[in-house]
């Protein structure tokens, strides 16, 4: 399992480990069933603090996103309903644009340069999708 993590973000540590594994359950790289590592691994897998993964761990647990079970491990509950798979995939997508928000803001840009930008943005790549043009996402 690969988690993302970055020590030189601004958000937390526990909130990005977070959001990884939300954001594996959402693209399907995770499915109902699949065991995590340990408490104990992923702390030393990562080299942070037992503390922090364990906050992460009770985070998910209280979304019911995984479930622990006492000497057995770690595993992704599911299967997601519908409405749990909409809320990851919101969650995931208001944190992706608020880190985007927070770097620019940092950068100097105003949040009307921000709004004009995103706008000609999606404008742009619904254009190339009406004429058929491949675009990345």
């Amino acid at each position: 399992m690969d988690f993302h993590i970055d020590p030189d973000s601004s958000l937390p540590i526990y909130a990005q480990l977070i959001e990884s594994v939300k954001h594996m359950v959402a693209t399907g790289r995770v499915r109902t069933g699949d065991q995590l590592p340990t408490v104990r691994q992923l702390a030393v897998d990562l080299r942070v603090s037992l503390n922090t993964i364990a906050r992460a761990y009770m985070e998910l647990a209280r979304n019911g996103i995984i479930s622990t079970q006492q000497g057995r491990g770690t595993y992704i509950t599911g299967p997601p309903s519908a409405s749990s798979m909409s809320r990851l995939r919101h969650d995931r997508l208001h944190a992706l644009m608020g880190r985007v928000v927070l770097e620019a803001l940092s950068l100097g840009y105003q949040p009307n340069e921000l709004q004009e930008t995103v706008q000609a943005e999606l404008e742009t790549w619904q254009e190339r999708r009406l004429t058929g043009n491949q675009v990345s996402a």
